[in-house]
């Protein structure tokens, strides 16, 4: 009989495949490099910039800077990043993130006051690497991070955007890298950019700065759903309702796999989704849904990490 709570080694070796450097994030599991990053720059909270709310296992970040179209400054994004990292007493409950905004733009991307000469290299290093830290910290979260998108999305503001794990925009959304025109190519917003839409129009909106709409963004895949502005809200609960309804550790192991095997050769995806998927069977949750699924009924999850016994 294993033990009923895997230790920390034990997880690292049943994760292996996915996340050779995994660690609990409460019961969740975030990689040591993300948070070893997270050590290098200041944690400090700005209320006034997003604001965190949490429902029924879902978070949702509304970013809260509207004068300034939501621009993602140093502050909006460290704000952003202790929001994503908040371990409270609601952790355990923690299903889904969403990020969503108001007004007409969703984020404009980075505040460019910061990146006058004024503020100086160090600044602007910090900038670009909390940005960084942030796009990786999105997808190296255990929970599925959905964006809310019922503007304009440009630049770092793209980034973000491409960065989610899933995208719902409204019909009068646009997306955008246009820093080209004003003489700052759009290099980091292309790392998430051109992982998340075809090599060509990857290229086309680095080279050009022209906006795309909701329903390009569609179909080449930078969103996963358009629907009318009215309806943005309800459908993004109607999302995060079915994601609640599964096993928060088999989601977290599935993240983990999806995203790790996607730039392996074949041979070697195939080798380490199988793997994934029989420990994926040793969890009390793998065998709970099967056997529901058996028994024509509703699984009850435990959302842990805990084993079956080990035959």
């Amino acid at each position: 009989m294993l033990s009923s709570r895997l230790s920390r080694p034990t997880i690292r070796c049943l994760f292996a495949q996915t996340n050779p450097q995994a660690s609990c994030f409460g019961n969740h599991l975030i990689p040591y490099n993300c948070r070893q990053r997270s050590t290098d720059v200041s944690e400090k909270k700005v209320e006034s910039l997003t604001l965190r709310t949490q429902s029924n296992g879902v978070r949702t970040i509304f970013l809260n800077d509207p004068k300034r179209r939501n621009a993602l400054s140093l502050e909006m994004l460290q704000s952003l990043k202790a929001d994503l990292l908040h371990n409270g007493d609601e952790e355990e409950e923690l299903r889904a993130v969403v990020i969503s905004s108001g007004g007409p733009v969703f984020s404009s991307g980075h505040n460019l006051k910061e990146l006058t000469t004024e503020y100086g290299r160090a600044h602007h290093t910090k900038v670009m690497r909390t940005c960084s830290q942030v796009m990786m910290l999105v997808q190296d979260m255990p929970v599925p991070v959905i964006a809310q998108v019922q503007g304009f999305a440009t630049a770092a503001g793209c980034q973000l955007v491409a960065s989610c794990d899933i995208a719902i925009a409204s019909e009068n959304a646009k997306f955008a890298t246009p820093g080209v025109n004003i003489g700052l190519f759009c290099s980091t917003p292309g790392v998430a950019l051109g992982r998340a839409v075809p090599r060509k129009l990857a290229m086309e909106m680095l080279f050009t700065g022209e906006p795309i709409s909701a329903e390009v963004a569609l179909k080449h895949g930078l969103v996963s759903k358009v629907v009318p502005e009215e309806l943005l809200e309800e459908e993004t609960n109607k999302l995060t309702a079915k994601i609640c309804q599964s096993s928060r550790s088999v989601i977290a192991l599935g993240k983990a796999c999806f995203n790790s095997q996607m730039n392996k050769p074949r041979e070697d995806a195939y080798e380490q989704a199988g793997d994934v998927m029989v420990h994926n069977l040793a969890l009390k949750d793998g065998q709970e849904g099967i056997r529901a699924f058996i028994q024509k009924r509703h699984p009850t999850w435990t959302n842990t990490l805990d084993l079956v016994d080990d035959k």
